[in-house]
């Protein structure tokens, strides 16, 4: 049968790209239909409607943007839900809080399903050479058959037991990510306002220890102000929220997180929120410049209280 794919945002266009560049008899699905036409090119079959990749397929990814586009997919609490997920491998990649990914499980079992988790970790230029990093969880049935269909998309996959682990896994590895990035977007600001040469910066940062795939990726964004979307500021701030949640729940500090989350706050609530998050360097230098956060801005309260960003995310 065919493999199903459902989400072609910034992140699954390209993933389901891959697949269907690799030879896999790929059937999809987006809710904005444009998005589908370099899938058709590709030799993809694009459905009227998720229910039509359900039918055809028996494995079906879904890169959806939040819990809310996954239960509105599925049809979640109607009668169409089991009739779509009876004898299918649901494979959700997208990152939601732990606790939803869990009852979605038992949602998807108790219809005769089965489910994976398999979020990634990387953004949309490792999405499109296809050197993600994936984290996979669930039942041995389920695993098993999903694993093989990960590698056009991913360099490595690493296998994290029963769900949520994959989950929690993603957000502990996504809370280093946005403490490295929002540390060096500080660095460049610091650079900047004492007129260092921040090419100079850049050329030091790439020799010395702390050079990552993440750093010789961001800091040339920083140095030409490309806020161009790689992984928009608005998801940054979503995941910021889905980690300190958990780490509320398990009793952890995360000072250093809960930082973030304001500056990520700050610079949504300024308008870019579809930007890079390299854009949290606007909100650093609209600190410094004294102004006042923007009206929404969530400075002083407290991590994990503000409102979602419904910014375009993995189901544009």
């Amino acid at each position: 049968m065919p493999v199903g794919f459902i989400g072609l945002g910034v992140m699954g266009q390209p993933m389901a790209l891959n697949l269907a560049r690799a030879g896999t008899d790929l059937v999809v699905w987006n809710r904005t239909p444009s998005r589908c036409a370099s899938l058709r090119a590709a030799g993809a079959e694009v459905a009227d409607h998720p229910a039509e990749v359900f039918a055809r397929a028996d494995v079906v990814f879904l890169m959806l943007a939040d819990e809310g586009a996954v239960d509105a997919v599925l049809g979640r609490g109607t009668p169409r839900f089991a009739a779509l997920v009876a004898g299918r491998t649901v494979v959700h990649m997208g990152t939601t809080s732990p606790e939803y990914s869990g009852s979605l499980q038992d949602d998807i079992r108790a219809a005769g399903g089965r489910y994976a988790e398999a979020p990634v970790s990387g953004s949309r230029v490792p999405a499109e050479q296809g050197e993600l990093v994936a984290m996979l969880a669930g039942d041995e049935e389920a695993v098993a058959a999903v694993r093989p269909l990960l590698a056009p998309m991913c360099r490595q996959t690493f296998d994290c037991g029963p769900v949520p682990n994959a989950l929690l896994l993603k957000l502990t590895v996504n809370l280093f990510l946005i403490t490295q990035v929002t540390g060096l977007a500080e660095a460049f600001h610091f650079a900047g306002r004492h007129g260092l040469d921040q090419r100079l910066l850049r050329e030091v940062l790439d020799a010395s220890p702390m050079a990552s795939s993440v750093s010789r990726m961001k800091t040339p964004k920083l140095l030409s102000r490309d806020f161009a979307v790689q992984a928009a500021a608005a998801d940054v701030l979503n995941n910021n929220r889905l980690i300190a949640e958990a780490a509320r729940k398990a009793g952890a500090a995360s000072p250093l997180l809960d930082v973030c989350h304001t500056l990520f706050g700050e610079t949504v609530a300024r308008g870019h929120g579809h930007e890079d998050m390299v854009a949290v360097l606007r909100a650093l230098e609209a600190r410094t410049d004294g102004e006042e956060p923007a009206p929404g801005g969530i400075r002083g309260r407290r991590p994990g209280r503000a409102t979602p960003a419904h910014a375009d995310g993995p189901a544009t």
